[in-house]
């Protein structure tokens, strides 16, 4: 008889999420700030003595996300803040290793998704105009983090990623801290940008 694949995880909430069928009462923003503030961006590659994660990321995405949309609501923050939140479960795979899996990977980012964002009271599917919003501050923390942290000559991260405003990342620069920080700052903001919902 052959062996059954486990398709779960044990989160240390003690919620059991089930990858292949996600809820939204198996998500708890513990969890995703636990995990995302453990998840090395860049496969690990970046300078400094902190590996630079995705929680950091994700609270540099909503600031420019901010940037962007001033009189954007709490809600598209909140999804600014957790468009990576899918990876406290699947890790951050580098572009050239998603292309490499193939669809599999994003349908199974898509699901996780979904079930993340009916936990906090937002759209399964985000507005077209939204999600290009986040996509642009999406890139413009890439390019930072390319050029400050990852190694990448100016030119070579404008090619991959558009050359950004310097408007948008003025003041801003890339932090490396201790992930118990990080976890602590990316739980915060996502419970002030809840208590804002209206």
């Amino acid at each position: 008889m052959a062996q059954q694949v486990r398709a779960w995880q044990r989160m240390l909430s003690g919620r059991r999420l089930d990858l292949l069928d996600p809820t939204p009462v198996d998500i708890e923003i513990e969890d995703i700030a636990h995990g995302l503030a453990f998840v090395a961006r860049w496969n690990g590659q970046t300078r400094g003595d902190f590996a630079y994660t995705v929680a950091e990321h994700s609270l540099l995405v909503e600031t420019l996300y901010g940037r962007i949309n001033p009189r954007a609501p709490a809600k598209w923050r909140l999804a600014a803040l957790l468009h990576d939140a899918p990876e406290y479960v699947i890790g951050d795979m580098i572009s050239p290793v998603k292309a490499a899996v193939g669809p599999n990977y994003g349908a199974l980012d898509d699901r996780l998704s979904v079930a993340i964002h009916r936990r906090f009271g937002l759209p399964a599917t985000l507005p077209v105009s939204v999600k290009r919003q986040i996509k642009r501050a999406d890139r413009v923390s890439a390019w930072m983090e390319a050029t400050q942290i990852a190694g990448f000559s100016e030119a070579e991260a404008s090619r991959f990623f558009g050359r950004p405003s310097p408007a948008l990342f003025e003041d801003l620069s890339i932090m490396l801290r201790p992930p118990v920080e990080v976890r602590r700052d990316f739980t915060a903001r996502v419970e002030s940008l809840l208590g804002n919902f209206g």
